[in-house]
């Protein structure tokens, strides 16, 4: 195997939580939710706009966060939650860059 598609292979390995994360549609309704309220949101606000319980709600923050796509803000005693897309974004792009390469010299 070609020191190229080894990079290309670790890649989709590394960024499996990216994509896990991205593949829940509860996930991506809070993603784009979140990309309307730059000052962020808390659980019960989430939860006013998609139907999930707080629980729920607050199971798919976690994987947002650990992927890197939510991070949150302590305000008073409730965390505002922000979506922080730029690094998963530009680890998605260097994915797609390093497949497309692979491609053209074919």
């Amino acid at each position: 195997m070609s020191q190229h598609i080894e990079h290309t292979v670790q890649q989709f390995k590394d960024y499996i939580p990216l994509l896990d994360a991205l593949k829940d549609e509860n996930r991506q309704a809070i993603i784009l939710l979140l990309a309307q309220h730059k000052s962020g949101l808390n659980v019960n606000m989430i939860a006013e706009h998609i139907n999930l319980s707080r629980p729920a709600i607050s199971h798919h923050l976690k994987v947002l966060k650990q992927s890197g796509f939510v991070d949150y803000e302590k305000k008073s005693v409730e965390n505002h939650y922000v979506l922080t897309i730029r690094k998963p974004l530009e680890q998605l792009k260097s994915l797609i860059a390093t497949i497309e390469a692979q491609c053209n010299k074919s």
